[in-house]
C-alpha cells in the first residue's frame, strides 16, 4: 500500500514538473516572439517632383504602424511641390514630409557592414550618407535624430539595407517617381570592435520626380 501511494506521489510530481516545463516553455517562446518585433524609427519620406503635383502614397507593412504624420488614412494624399513642400488634403496643412513608425520582425541584413565607435558616428554618417545620394537638408536631419542614440555607445555595428527592408515595408507613389532612393540603417551596439567584411555602398542619382526616405532600427 504505501508503495502504491509512493508511485502515485511520484507520478503526480511528475505529471506538475512536466505542465510547469510546457508553461514556461510557452512563456519563453511568447517573449521571444515579442522581443522579436522592433520599432522602425522615424521613417520619413521627402517627395520632390519637377513642377506642383497631386500625390498619393501607399505604404503596405508587413508589421504594424504605430504612429503616422499626417495621419495615413488608407494612404497619405498630398500636393508636392519642386522644394519639398506639401500640402495634406486631409486637414490642408503644410509638412515637411510624411512620417511613420511601425513594429516588424524584419530579419535584417548584417552579413555586412561598418563597425564605428561612437565617437566618430557624426563624421561617418555625414560621408556616408552624402555618399549614398542624401542631401544636405535631409542627412542633417537623420544625423540629429540617430547620432544621440548611436554616440555614446563604444562602437556601432551598421548597416544600410536594401531588400530586407524594402521587401518588408513596400511603397507606392502615384505619379510613379522617375527616381527613389530609401535609406534604412540598422545599428547594433559593441562593446568592442569586431571584424565584418565592408559594405559597398551604390551613390544616387536623382532625375525627374524623386522620392527620397530614410529610417533606422536598432538591433539588439
Amino acid at each position: 500500500m504505501k508503495r502504491y501511494i509512493g508511485k502515485r506521489l511520484l507520478w503526480t510530481i511528475v505529471c506538475i514538473l512536466g505542465v510547469a516545463a510546457i508553461i514556461t516553455a510557452i512563456t519563453c517562446l511568447i517573449a521571444d516572439d515579442d522581443a522579436a518585433f522592433r520599432l522602425l524609427a522615424k521613417p520619413v519620406i521627402y517627395l520632390y517632383p519637377e513642377t506642383e503635383t497631386d500625390v498619393e502614397v501607399y505604404l503596405d507593412l508587413d508589421g504594424n504602424l504605430e504612429f503616422t504624420y499626417p495621419e495615413y488614412n488608407n494612404g497619405w494624399h498630398v500636393t508636392a511641390y519642386p522644394d519639398g513642400k506639401l500640402i495634406n488634403h486631409a486637414d490642408n496643412n503644410e509638412y515637411s514630409y510624411l512620417f511613420w513608425e511601425g513594429t516588424d520582425s524584419i530579419d535584417f541584413d548584417m552579413i555586412s557592414g561598418f563597425v564605428v565607435a561612437g565617437d566618430d558616428t557624426v563624421e561617418f554618417l555625414r560621408e556616408k550618407l552624402e555618399y549614398i545620394g542624401l542631401n544636405s537638408k535631409e542627412y542633417n536631419e537623420f544625423i540629429v535624430y540617430w547620432a544621440p542614440r548611436m554616440q555614446t555607445n563604444a562602437y556601432n555595428l551598421i548597416a544600410f539595407q536594401k531588400e530586407a527592408y524594402t521587401e518588408a515595408a513596400r511603397l507606392e507613389v502615384l505619379p510613379a517617381p522617375d527616381s527613389c532612393l530609401r535609406v534604412f540603417m540598422t545599428f547594433k551596439a559593441l562593446n568592442s570592435p569586431i571584424y565584418i567584411d565592408e559594405q559597398q555602398l551604390e551613390q544616387f542619382e536623382r532625375k525627374g520626380f524623386t522620392v527620397i526616405e530614410w529610417g533606422g532600427a536598432e538591433l539588439k
